[in-house]
């Protein structure tokens, strides 16, 4: 959540204020109150009225996304609805006719931007149910969400997170570097080393073809569905990008990685994605390569935003696991 070293809880008050101060930037129901639900890269919050209204709030997080790079967003979320690809909420606009809106309040060293997102009725899959349903329609979605990304004519200036090998191990990655996470000791570190040459060498190898990469959701977990009794929606497109089709299958069993269960759900994705789009071998064959891409900014990512109450519960083993997770990957790759 950045806030330049403000400790989490006092940027939460900060930042609650200003979610609330911000509502009258939108025409909204007399009484609206702004409560967070959600805190990681942006700080989102329910928006309840006592007329039954609701909607969703995004405040984002400074020097993440331009504001060129948020319209672009929004752009692409429009364009996969009006295409009937995939169903995802639409937003609101301001009294001002903007999508975007922008705030600040004292207490904050920089403004934010925000967004008010379509309230989505539904719940995400339980994970501790049976998951092999889901990931199979979580492939038919990322599918889809790919054949329009290969034929979407984008606008001008279109600007976008990547999702590529050097925003995972380049000088400047996105999310930091896996080695600075937490408990990345010498035996960690010396598997993992080894891990990234691999993954480097594999995807290099893989290539950057547009049948495999192209602007991706990147961060297509359960907790980014909601289902109810009209279907399945797909929410939060913050982190979409351009990147590998396949790492959307790794973003999607994040922080689950070692869970007995995905060799199973990852045969229930392929073939939900095959029902949509061709899928080869040799591509089935890498994903293990992008779940350890995947598995090593995660890492990164939990020792850059190890303020927040869900990387400091990941934290004490992420990087022991990641370590075996990364033995068995070379084992199996060399």
């Amino acid at each position: 959540m950045s806030g330049h070293d403000m400790p989490l809880e006092e940027l939460l008050k900060h930042l609650e204020r200003l979610a609330n101060k911000s509502l009258s930037l939108w025409d909204l129901p007399e009484g609206a109150r702004a409560r967070l639900i959600n805190v990681s890269e942006n700080a989102t919050y329910l928006v309840e009225a006592d007329s039954g209204y609701k909607a969703v709030l995004r405040v984002h997080r400074e020097n993440y996304h331009s504001r060129r790079a948020i319209e672009c967003e929004l752009e692409w979320i429009a364009a996969l609805a009006e295409a009937d690809a995939v169903v995802t909420p639409g937003h609101y606009l301001g009294r001002d006719g903007q999508a975007i809106q922008k705030g600040r309040i004292e207490g904050l060293p920089d403004p934010r931007y925000m967004v008010l997102f379509h309230f989505v009725e539904g719940a995400e899959p339980d994970e501790s149910g049976d998951l092999a349903g889901p990931f199979e329609e979580l492939g038919e979605i990322a599918a889809r969400t790919h054949i329009h990304s290969v034929g979407w004519q984008k606008p001008d200036d279109f600007e976008r997170l990547t999702w590529d090998l050097n925003a995972v191990f380049g000088g400047n990655p996105t999310w930091g570097n896996w080695r600075d996470g937490p408990n990345v000791d010498m035996a960690v570190s010396k598997v993992l080393e080894q891990v990234e040459s691999m993954v480097i060498r594999r995807l290099e190898a893989f290539g950057q073809t547009p049948d495999r990469y192209g602007l991706i959701h990147a961060d297509m977990r359960l907790a980014n569905l909601l289902i109810d009794e009209s279907g399945t929606r797909l929410i939060d497109f913050d982190d979409c990008g351009f990147g590998w089709f396949l790492y959307d299958f790794a973003a999607g069993i994040s922080f689950m990685e070692d869970d007995p269960r995905i060799p199973e759900l990852k045969s229930a994705w392929v073939r939900g994605y095959r029902k949509m789009r061709p899928l080869s071998d040799a591509e089935e064959a890498e994903i293990d390569t992008f779940v350890m891409l995947r598995r090593l900014a995660l890492l990164a990512w939990i020792g850059s935003h190890i303020e927040a109450p869900e990387p400091q519960a990941l934290a004490p083993d992420f990087a022991r696991v990641t370590a075996e997770l990364g033995t068995a990957y070379l084992e199996a790759f060399t």
